[in-house]
């Protein structure tokens, strides 16, 4: 199966970019209700995924200098990521996405110049691995 038919495009998925500040990054996700979003390079090309311990973590380790009012100052490219969320090309196949989607919630989409286009989601694989096994085995739900 082509994983484009799970695919959450671009435009629907909330970014950011290495010139990001740690506030704008941290209004995002609260907003959003996220633990982790995608991060864009200039020319749109997946850089990594920043979650909310990459950031909590850098001002815990801080020693004081970075608080939640001076956080506009500070910019997401100066955090350590402490995960490394793998892409997948929009060419791999199924196996691909499920060894990916086994240890991350989602699953990022890269064209073959490595730009961003969309993610797939954890939880869209778990209902299509849900739909094949309840087939092949004949029981409903299963």
């Amino acid at each position: 199966m082509n994983i484009a038919f799970f695919l959450l495009p671009k435009n629907d998925v909330v970014t950011v970019t290495m010139d990001s500040t740690l506030r704008q990054t941290l209004e995002r996700m609260e907003f959003h209700r996220y633990t982790a979003v995608p991060i864009l390079g200039r020319d749109g090309v997946y850089v990594g995924t920043v979650t909310e311990g990459d950031l909590l973590w850098y001002m815990k380790n801080s020693d004081g200098k970075v608080t939640f009012e001076n956080a506009s100052k500070f910019y997401l490219r100066e955090i350590p990521l402490k995960l490394n969320i793998k892409p997948v090309s929009i060419d791999a196949d199924m196996e691909d996405l499920i060894n990916l989607a086994k240890v991350q919630n989602f699953v990022p989409v890269v064209d073959d110049m490595g730009r961003f286009i969309g993610i797939v989601r954890r939880s869209q694989i778990i209902e299509y691995c849900e739909r094949f096994v309840s087939r092949s085995t004949g029981v409903p739900g299963i």
